[in-house]
């Protein structure tokens, strides 16, 4: 299991640092964000998580919440990773590189 993960289901909140330009302007690539735990119901759109869809980790904007599918995950550029209820943090602090 993904150490992360592990450690947000053990009520941690953790530092997490993720690569890639998706959520420009928002987040830079590897930029830190501090996450605490949670789960899908917790969230509201608009949120930054870090949730699993399809097999593949995300710290992704909560774009749509549907009682049936869980959260809709997407990016800051309009594209949509799909519908999960896997969801295990939210960011709670963009940290300043």
């Amino acid at each position: 299991m993904n150490i992360k993960i592990q450690k947000l289901l053990e009520g941690e909140t953790i530092v997490s640092r993720e690569a890639g330009n998706s959520m420009l302007p928002i987040l830079k690539s590897k930029q830190a964000v501090r996450l605490a735990p949670t789960s899908w119901e917790e969230c509201n759109v608009g949120d930054i998580v870090y949730c699993k869809v399809r097999g593949n980790v995300y710290t992704h904007l909560v774009k749509a919440k549907n009682e049936r599918r869980g959260l809709q995950i997407g990016n800051n550029h309009g594209h949509i990773n799909g519908w999960t209820k896997q969801v295990y943090g939210k960011v709670i602090e963009i940290l300043k590189d």
